[in-house]
């Protein structure tokens, strides 16, 4: 049956009918789904590392606009991140459960509507890109090609979510010279130990999609851990915080900035502990427990930039 005489009950998911989307136009619901409207957890993890890096480098605080910013930067080009994925995916998505009633999956968005939307969210990111400073935009600018490439790598290594570390973690480094003007040591340390997170967290995603992901031939870390996941995410979060460390080291030599990391170790601890891997539920929780995490290490840097 092709996707033209599917009923639309059978492509539309419940998440159009309900919630934010679901006020929506119907002509705009599956666009709204497109950028993930509804599933914002994308956008706070991509921000968090541009705020920790601000709150980082300007410890008298007042970078209020700049947070705010950076905060629509980081919505857009989320949104831009997923309309590509999904571009890029289309044919995959339709074979796995989980993401078959995607909009460009299931043909209720066009290939053209989809980068015509794309086009929209990259246009706010240059609004926001001119809002910086000039070293914070070539940095900035310096993420695109690495965002580009992502949505191929799960084709060509079992580490894409090391990938995905790197791109979503960039923010780290143009929130510090957006504010200084300059890439210093602590912004690196900061965006290595974000790296780790990111790798981190998404192998707890991939857990998800194993059994689809094995059928299509997908690769991902969690694939490659297999029962090892849980170890392998461990190893990753302690690599994050004893980066983090050393960045609030670099910045303040003094045991209230290792102090300051206590509760984001204790999360992710947590997170670790309690994880139960063969339950995609569980991983889906303990993942946008994330956003939490990420709030958590942001309290940490204002209080190690202010001390």
């Amino acid at each position: 049956m092709s996707r033209a005489h599917v009923p639309d009950d059978e492509i539309v998911p419940d998440s159009e009918r309900r919630g934010l989307i679901g006020v929506l136009p119907r002509r705009v619901r599956p666009y709204a789904s497109l950028i993930r409207l509804d599933r914002p957890i994308g956008a706070w993890l991509l921000y968090w590392p541009c705020a920790w890096s601000v709150a980082l480098a300007e410890p008298r605080g007042g970078q209020w606009g700049l947070l705010l910013w950076l905060a629509l930067g980081a919505w857009a080009m989320r949104s831009a991140g997923c309309i590509w994925n999904d571009v890029v995916d289309r044919d995959l998505d339709s074979k796995v459960e989980r993401t078959r009633l995607r909009p460009l999956a299931s043909g209720r968005v066009s290939l053209g509507g989809a980068l015509a939307l794309l086009l929209a969210m990259c246009l706010i990111g240059l609004v926001v890109l001119l809002q910086l400073d000039r070293t914070a935009q070539i940095v900035a600018l310096g993420s695109l090609a690495p965002v580009a490439v992502y949505p191929f790598m799960k084709r060509i290594t079992w580490w894409p979510q090391a990938w995905l570390g790197l791109v979503f973690s960039w923010g780290a480094l143009v929130g510090w010279p957006a504010v200084t003007g300059r890439i210093e040591l602590p912004a690196i340390l900061l965006y290595s130990g974000s790296v780790f997170w990111v790798v981190g967290y998404d192998t707890v995603y991939a857990l998800q999609d194993t059994e689809d992901d094995a059928l299509v031939g997908v690769k991902s870390s969690a694939l490659k851990l297999g029962r090892r996941a849980r170890l392998g995410v461990g190893i990753c979060y302690f690599l994050a915080v004893a980066l983090w460390a050393a960045s609030f080291h670099a910045l303040r030599p003094e045991m209230l900035a290792l102090a300051a990391l206590l509760p984001v170790a204790i999360h992710l601890f947590w997170q670790v502990a309690a994880l139960r891997q063969e339950a995609p539920a569980d991983a889906l929780a303990k993942f946008r427990s994330n956003r939490f995490a990420g709030f958590v290490m942001f309290l940490a840097c204002v209080v190690v930039g202010n001390a």
